[in-house]
């Protein structure tokens, strides 16, 4: 999709890339993101053709070890990014021929509003349909939405008041010995919930959310703001039994990823209540993050903090893009010295939109940015392309374009 202009586009951008690496200030905006958003339409564009080629709708979702596309089906937690992504493609372009495949896409997900074992069915509908929604208020999308909320309140669990995650019967967590495991991945869904009140009226949703982040937010957090990965409630009692990872290095270690969906999650339950206690929150562990002491110059963290060969670690991209994405927001919140994080923000992004971090045209199995990281203690997708830190590279740059767009 229109490759020669792109190759005349990235021509012209190299010595800007060059400049804004030597000189570590953030580039100017609109030749920023419309490079970026060009540089999408023909990668993302190729994997489309990809996809109507095989007549099927196939969701991209990683690189597997002999380097062919992995594709998911509805059930993937990961399955409503690559809609999302294109959503985001049309919303950032106009490109009007993106508006009938992202919504085809979509509709290829549908069943997974009906998934009751599934915690992450905030993050397929969500980003998805919510998405459509927003943008295209597509007739059918709400009840979507809604069902899915209703799906995933089946998982609410009384007596820790959270929303379960994992269901300990089902595969290698059934060897953990946990009872009602809760992941910080979990705040991520919430929005879902906030989304079907407004949506619904029915206030059950936004009384799901609200009770499950404060019981996060009292018990996966240590004092220095870090957050730990999954923590086990007794189903009897509501009592913490175990506080321990599964991604991370260590149980009593800073996951990276875990950190941008804490950071994140609480922005958007901010957001929602408009209660401080939970911005308050976010802006901690973004601050414990920034000033890390292990945080590489160019502001893409490890995948782990605490991981023992730094700074021979992986990096990981998807917790740097869904970090940059929750601070353009909380730039337009009422924070002192707001602009400082849309700064940061910035300067995270021209990273991950320089060589280093954003593949060549063509490569990476058509996805934007290289460089991420599912899960090291499971030996899956080790610095792998992943769908959903393309997801929130385009989230954040479209919340970049509005800020900046707010303020001319």
């Amino acid at each position: 999709m229109k490759k020669i202009l792109y190759t005349a586009v990235l021509a012209c951008s190299a010595l800007w890339i060059a400049c804004a690496e030597k000189s570590k200030q953030p580039v100017e905006t609109a030749s920023f993101t419309e490079e970026n958003v060009t540089f999408a339409q023909a990668q993302i564009g190729n994997e489309i053709e990809v996809i109507e080629a095989s007549g099927k709708f196939m969701n991209p979702v990683t690189l597997k070890t002999d380097s062919t596309v992995y594709y998911c089906d509805y059930t993937d937690w990961r399955s409503g990014f690559f809609p999302g992504s294109v959503w985001y493609l049309y919303e950032l372009s106009g490109d009007t021929t993106l508006l009938s495949l992202a919504g085809k896409y979509t509709a290829a997900i549908e069943e997974a509003k009906k998934l009751t074992w599934h915690h992450d069915v905030g993050f397929m509908i969500n980003c998805s349909f919510g998405n459509g929604w927003r943008i295209a208020g597509i007739p059918g999308y709400k009840e979507v939405m809604i069902e899915a909320a209703r799906s995933l309140s089946t998982r609410f669990r009384e007596k820790p008041g959270t929303i379960q995650s994992w269901d300990v019967t089902r595969g290698w967590q059934s060897e953990r010995g946990w009872e009602c495991p809760v992941i910080i991945d979990n705040m991520m869904n919430l929005e879902l919930l906030f989304e079907a009140t407004k949506l619904s009226g029915d206030s059950t949703f936004y009384h799901i959310a609200v009770s499950h982040a404060d019981r996060t937010l009292k018990e996966h957090f240590r004092p220095d703001g870090s957050c730990y990965h999954v923590i086990d409630y007794s189903l009897t009692d509501g009592t913490v039994r175990h506080r321990q990872t599964a991604q991370g290095y260590a149980d009593e270690s800073t996951w990276s990823r875990g950190q941008a969906w804490a950071i994140y999650g609480f922005t958007v339950c901010y957001r929602e209540t408009n209660n401080k206690k939970y911005l308050d929150q976010a802006l901690k562990t973004f601050h414990f993050m920034k000033t890390h002491p292990r945080m590489p110059e160019d502001l893409i963290p490890y995948w782990d903090m605490d991981a023992p060969n730094i700074p021979n670690e992986p990096r990981d991209a998807s917790s740097a893009s869904c970090i940059a994405s929750a601070l353009y927001e909380i730039s337009t919140m009422d924070v002192p010295d707001a602009s400082s994080y849309k700064t940061y923000a910035d300067s995270i992004m021209a990273s991950l939109a320089s060589p280093a971090y954003r593949a060549a045209l063509g490569t990476n199995g058509h996805f934007l940015l290289m460089h991420s990281v599912g899960s090291i203690p499971h030996g899956s997708e080790i610095d792998v392309p992943l769908n959903y830190a393309d997801y929130y590279f385009l989230e954040a740059l479209k919340r970049k374009r509005d800020t900046e767009e707010s303020t001319r």
